[in-house]
């Protein structure tokens, strides 16, 4: 039996076989949405997987493929439209097939040079992106709340190196700022100063500057911005805040987690203004950067400062970091690094930058286009003109109660999978693209739903 987790025998290639078939279907033909199931019902339709004697390939194969996979949403579905979805090339899923069976571990040069130096390839194109100077450099992380919490560490780390410490650390941020800042400044246990934000949800310079003097601004050391918000798609006044920032000396974070990939489209790269001045930067390439599964591109104006703050040392890696050239495992909170950065980097080399800049107008024009088919429709009311690829608006005469109803209804008849949201205090309809395969008619039929 100890042989038999590691020797590669007939029954291992049986086994391949099959999931390479799996895997081949899954990724060249049209799937099911799929469905929202209880834990109890799945516990009632797998039993007991986990035994002492195991239940073989087939078995487990057979479960995940006739009960689990089935439970579980395809968010690369054009018709998943909720929460911000996914939509990875081709080219990247099959190389993260690649990635998961070559046992590379992508901490530090010394073991995974090979792998760092590609996922700094897709770095360096993101960070031309924003705008960051050449010494800029980063990481790739497991998704937007460990890059936040990465990037206040070290904002927090340089402020503490600067100046003395008060009573009490705190961030700026407004109320329409990620769920994940605010974790963040919980783990820290560092306080979130809340800047009014304008009737769009973003935070401007303008309302920063009142509240800093209002409040007076004791132990701020950062102010986060959004690229992008997730609930909205609104790009903060980043240009504003900027200026607030450098004239107080304040680290400047921003998070592109989902509208980042924006920086890429000219129709709508102006928004952006400003951001080529952060400090930080996060945008999550499994959201609308066409990656699986998870990624985020964490960017450091200097890289050398997050070296300060979450470098490791240990007697077993003193030889490793003689050798270091900006090891991933210096730039965040981590140590073990999956090369995640590998299926972005392989999909670019394969198709090109530009074919990343047409889809991603794509969904931005389709977001247009869906927002002029609401206007269009008596009972649904456009709440705002949509800036990224996310669209709010409101069935009217419709309580909380009957949006959740409404979703539930598409997800059971397979139409799409849609979240409800909150916007000013008020239930609303949230539709979120980031699919350049979803198209005028699966909008058609979500709001052919709401007649």
């Amino acid at each position: 039996m100890v042989d038999a987790l590691h020797e590669y025998g007939d029954d291992t290639e049986d086994m391949a076989r099959a999931l390479v078939a799996y895997a081949r279907n899954r990724i060249a033909a049209a799937q099911p949405l799929d469905q929202v199931v209880s834990p109890a019902e799945l516990t009632g339709r797998a039993g007991e997987t986990v035994t002492t004697e195991g239940i073989g390939w087939e078995e487990a194969l057979r479960i995940w493929s006739e009960v689990l996979a089935p439970a579980t949403i395809s968010t690369d579905h054009p018709a998943a439209l909720a929460f911000v979805p996914s939509a990875p090339t081709k080219a990247s899923v099959l190389f993260d097939l690649v990635v998961g069976a070559s046992s590379t571990i992508a901490s530090g040069w010394i073991d995974g040079a090979g792998a760092i130096w590609a996922e700094n390839q897709a770095l360096r194109w993101l960070a031309d992106a924003v705008g960051m100077p050449k010494a800029a450099g980063g990481v790739f992380v497991s998704g937007g709340s460990a890059g936040n919490l990465s990037a206040l560490v070290v904002a927090r780390h340089v402020a503490a190196s600067r100046r003395a410490r008060p009573a009490r650390w705190r961030i700026a941020a407004s109320a329409s700022v990620h769920s994940s800042v605010i974790a963040a400044a919980r783990v820290m246990d560092v306080e979130v100063l809340d800047v009014p934000h304008d009737e769009r949800g973003r935070l401007t310079g303008q309302a920063l500057r009142a509240t800093m003097d209002a409040d007076g601004g004791d132990g701020l050391f950062a102010v986060v911005a959004s690229a992008g918000a997730t609930n909205a798609g609104t790009v903060d006044d980043l240009a504003g805040v900027a200026d607030v920032c450098e004239e107080l000396r304040l680290w400047l974070h921003v998070d592109g987690a989902y509208g980042g990939a924006g920086l890429l489209a000219p129709s709508v790269r102006g928004r952006y203004a400003g951001v080529e001045r952060a400090n930080s930067f996060i945008v999550d390439p499994h959201k609308w950067l066409f990656a699986p599964y998870d990624a985020c591109a964490l960017l450091y104006r200097e890289p050398e400062l997050a070296v300060d703050a979450h470098r490791q040392h240990a007697s077993y890696l003193d030889t490793a970091q003689t050798v270091a050239d900006l090891d991933p495992a210096d730039l965040a909170y981590h140590m073990t690094r999956r090369a995640r950065g590998l299926p972005l980097w392989f999909s670019l080399a394969t198709y090109g930058t530009d074919a990343y800049r047409d889809a991603i107008e794509q969904v931005l024009t389709l977001a247009r286009q869906t927002a002029e088919l609401i206007q269009a429709q008596p009972t649904l009311e456009l709440i705002m003109e949509p800036e990224l690829s996310v669209v709010l608006f409101r069935r009217t005469g419709w309580s909380g109660d009957d949006y959740e109803t409404w979703w539930r209804r598409l997800v059971e008849a397979q139409i799409a999978f849609v979240q409800p949201t909150s916007w000013m205090g008020e239930k609303v309809a949230r539709l979120c693209f980031v699919n350049p395969r979803t198209t005028l008619d699966h909008v058609r039929a979500v709001l052919g739903t709401m007649a």
